[in-house]
């Protein structure tokens, strides 16, 4: 018989392999293809957010706008020509464009 202590605990939300990485105060997520790690430091999300967010507020962010991060990832290392495997980060600028580009967002507003 199975203890409640011995229950393992229920699955997290599926987040696109996110996870906030408290070490750098940052979300971290794999950019698909490129073989490395996207990271967006909580004072993006501050911008992005208008307000002081917890570790949980980011990743909710980042599940609700998960598109647009990855395309920001995308532009950006097309842009920066970032090599295959190397790490990058994303501001809160990078992430605004690809929200107004999506429509998500109106003309100086944020989410």
């Amino acid at each position: 018989m199975t203890s409640p202590s011995d229950a393992s605990p229920p699955p997290a939300p599926d987040r696109g392999g996110a996870e906030w990485r408290a070490d750098i105060a940052s979300l971290v997520f794999p950019v698909a293809g490129h073989g490395a790690i996207c990271a967006v430091h909580r004072g993006a999300f501050r911008t992005l957010l208008a307000a002081d967010p917890t570790p949980e507020d980011c990743l909710a962010y980042f599940q609700r706008f998960e598109i647009a991060f990855e395309a920001a990832a995308r532009a950006k290392i097309a842009r920066k020509q970032i090599a295959i495997g190397t790490n990058l980060h994303l501001t809160s600028r990078d992430i605004a464009r690809k929200l107004l580009e999506a429509g998500q967002i109106g003309s100086g507003e944020l989410p």
